[in-house]
């Protein structure tokens, strides 16, 4: 025998004894397929896990790793915690970042109080830039300010490494709270620290500065963006653009920023196409629309719900009422999921046009289908109602709405025109009875509706004995006049 053909066999011996252990004590396949192999629901990834965790089997670090990541893109932070944890118990060693990763886990699933306490807990050497930063995230993100400001001023006493990341966590915090005059001087703060702005840097300061109403100040930072040899914009920076012209009526700039957008969606982005699709609506390009709708079309040929949807809903809003029917149709011949958000559009555009009877049948076709009116659709009906004047079919729309079971609140407008409309005609048994379909809501009426029903009676020279002590149960403050009113419909 060779000493080549020796070592062949020996090598051949070896691979055969690793495959062999590696069916009985490993998984058969990569256990980010596994656990998402019924289709990655929420429940099928629960019960594909527990029978992962049950069999004892092991899994690699880069199975875990990979599964983690998958499981977060996917949002099911509850089942990645689960495996993070169970991992851990069995020894499985956990770097800084995945400290980190296990950190943003515990936000997500169980709340901020459990991470804060994990990363208490962490040996001092864990504690820097990587593992500080979920939590700086998570803070930003739920517009905590003072902890926020707090945890980033000492992540600065601590010299840590601050990345562009860490800067955008504070940008958004800034931007979502409404602080806009704060973002240009965090952007000069990152220049003076030479912390290289991302992409999402300039967005957000972009965002910031049109807030402020300067256009002049969006374009500086657009050019300088482009002159940013780091830095590329994406088509999120383009529609951000377009969309700070359109509300400032630059049209001619907004369609500019458009076709840019469009070359930056190489890669056939559905929600540019999207994107591209309400802002050319915005600008009232009917051409436009339809032309990007049919290259939408032909990147995605099983094209989904969301995309009809959000075409439907622009052609509605520019009052192409035909080319909405037209494109209802053609989702209604190939859809597999009966949507009612879909159908609402429509119904909402029939309604604004007074088309009453084509919104009532499409109603109830849509019911034959599976789809059942929804909260939106009996609000859609509500509003008609009441701008005819059809305050008890509008009643009938508010207990429809109600009795969907979501969570679904008429607004005081509505509450205060139905409430004025029975005191005017001085119908205390149907104020009565809409106060009723109210406490199906569950939180209580509100003053303003208490109030209503006191007017009411007081315009009907009727007197109550309970509704005193109701006011002082749901502990409603009353206006001066409804206090008056109160007193003089009392009866003991």
């Amino acid at each position: 025998m060779t000493m080549s053909s020796s070592l062949f066999i020996q090598r051949f011996g070896k691979t055969k004894s690793l495959t062999k252990r590696s069916t009985k004590k490993y998984l058969e396949e990569a256990l980010y397929r596994r656990l998402l192999k019924d289709g990655g629901s929420d429940v099928s990834v629960r019960q594909n896990l527990n029978q992962f965790l049950k069999s004892r089997k092991k899994a690699y670090k880069w199975e875990v790793d990979h599964s983690l990541k998958t499981l977060r893109s996917r949002k099911r932070y509850a089942s990645a915690l689960k495996l993070s944890e169970t991992m851990a118990e069995r020894g499985m060693n956990k770097t800084i970042t995945d400290q980190a990763v296990h950190i943003d886990l515990i936000s997500k699933a169980r709340g901020i109080t459990a991470a804060e306490s994990y990363f208490i807990n962490l040996p001092e050497q864990s504690k820097n830039h990587f593992t500080y930063g979920p939590l700086l995230n998570h803070y930003c993100k739920h517009q905590m300010t003072e902890k926020a400001e707090s945890m980033f001023q000492k992540m600065k006493e601590l010299n840590l490494t601050l990345t562009s990341l860490h800067y955008n966590s504070i940008l958004t915090l800034y931007e979502k709270s409404q602080q806009h005059e704060k973002i240009p001087q965090i952007i000069l703060e990152m220049k003076s620290t030479e912390v290289n702005p991302d992409v999402l840097t300039y967005n957000i300061w972009m965002r910031a500065v049109s807030a402020m109403n300067d256009i002049s100040g969006v374009e500086r930072v657009i050019n300088e963006m482009l002159r940013d040899e780091n830095v590329s914009p994406d088509w999120t920076t383009y529609s951000n653009l377009a969309s700070i012209y359109i509300d400032a009526n630059l049209t001619g700039k907004a369609e500019t920023a458009l076709k840019e957008l469009e070359k930056k969606n190489a890669h056939k982005n559905l929600s540019a196409f999207q994107h591209l699709i309400t802002l050319y609506g915005k600008t009232r390009n009917l051409l436009e629309v339809y032309r990007v709708w049919r290259s939408l079309k032909l990147a995605f040929p099983k094209t989904a719900n969301i995309s009809y949807l959000n075409m439907i809903t622009v052609l509605v809003k520019l009052n192409d009422l035909p080319g909405a029917e037209k494109l209802f149709r053609e989702w209604v011949s190939g859809c597999s999921n009966y949507d009612i958000r879909i159908v609402n559009v429509l119904i909402g555009g029939y309604l604004k046009e007074n088309l009453f009877e084509k919104g009532e049948e499409l109603k109830e076709v849509s019911r034959r289908r599976g789809a059942k009116p929804n909260s939106k659709t009996w609000e859609l009906f509500l509003n008609y109602y009441l701008e005819n004047n059809k305050i008890g079919k509008a009643v009938e729309c508010v207990e429809n709405a109600i009795s969907t079971g979501e969570k679904w609140v008429p607004a005081v407008t509505v509450v205060g025109k139905i409430m004025g409309y029975f005191e005017g005609i001085k119908d205390v048994d149907g104020a009565e009875g809409f106060v009723g379909i109210l406490d199906k809501v569950g939180d209580g009426v509100g003053g303003e509706v208490l109030e209503g029903l006191i007017r009411c009676y007081a315009a009907a020279g009727r007197t109550s004995a309970v509704i005193k002590r109701r006011v002082k149960m749901e502990n409603v403050e009353l206006s001066d006049e409804g206090k008056s009113l109160l007193e003089k419909i009392t009866v003991t």
